[in-house]
């Protein structure tokens, strides 16, 4: 058993979907293998409707996956998001993830 924030979790792949679970996080998270803005992160990820790319941003964040730094003081605010070092532990794995979609998807001509 692991336990994390009160919450329990039987087994390490569980644990490790907390972080990535769910349909966008896995692909914000590879999205953000280098810093980006919100504007640049927004048209690269144009599925994910505004509301749900900014309510998994932050959720990334309370996690302490990503940093959300904003640098100007009146609007337009541009604001960068960026993974913490906790947050790039999960690379390989992305890239294992993304990697695996790409063969499955030649494989079986999707």
């Amino acid at each position: 058993m692991y336990s994390i924030d009160n919450k329990q979790y039987p087994c390490s792949t569980s644990l490790t979907m907390k972080y990535i679970g769910g349909k966008w996080k896995a692909v914000i998270l590879i999205h953000l293998i280098e810093k980006k803005r919100y504007s640049e992160l927004r048209k690269e990820c144009k599925v994910i409707t505004e509301r749900t790319l900014s309510l998994q941003l932050k959720e990334l964040e309370e996690d302490g996956l990503i940093t959300r730094t904003v640098h100007t003081n009146k609007p337009p605010l541009r604001v960068d998001y960026e993974l913490t070092s906790f947050g790039r532990t999960l690379i390989p794995l992305l890239q294992a993830i993304a990697q695996w979609g790409s063969e499955t998807a030649t494989t079986l001509k999707l």
